[in-house]
């Protein structure tokens, strides 16, 4: 078993470590990678899930690398619409922001382009109880 991926060859004629390549070519040739979250983005992402979690707010996520955006999904319950959405989408970078918070119903709570600012909508304000 091998890592590499499969290559069309021609058989007629052996594969010469000379053979030029271009570069450009093979670039446009291949789909686009996917959006994903930087490792930064995911470690501020998962500080608020685990802190959600620890609240007893969110039981469940899921991460999409998708052609045109990453998203990730929190739940309440596993077999439910996510409660909320982190969605990168950099063709939004310079515009309303790359990043946005989206609730279950589509409404976009938060967008911006620094990622910190964004998260902050899940803040809880804190509220002074007279007793």
């Amino acid at each position: 078993m091998d890592d590499q991926p499969d290559l069309q060859r021609d058989r007629a004629r052996p594969t010469n470590s000379a053979d030029v390549i271009d570069l450009r070519e093979y670039k446009y040739a291949k789909d686009p990678l996917p959006v994903t979250f930087h490792r930064r983005e995911l470690d501020m992402i998962l500080w608020i899930y685990g802190r959600m979690v620890g609240e007893g707010e969110w039981k469940d996520y899921a991460l999409d690398h998708l052609r045109d955006v990453a998203v990730f999904s929190v739940f309440k319950r596993s077999g439910e619409l996510p409660l909320y959405q982190i969605i990168k989408d950099p063709r939004l970078a310079n515009k309303q922001g790359a990043f946005s918070v989206v609730n279950t119903a589509g409404k976009v709570l938060k967008r911006g382009q620094d990622l910190k600012q964004v998260l902050k909508v899940f803040d809880k304000v804190l509220k002074l109880v007279e007793t």
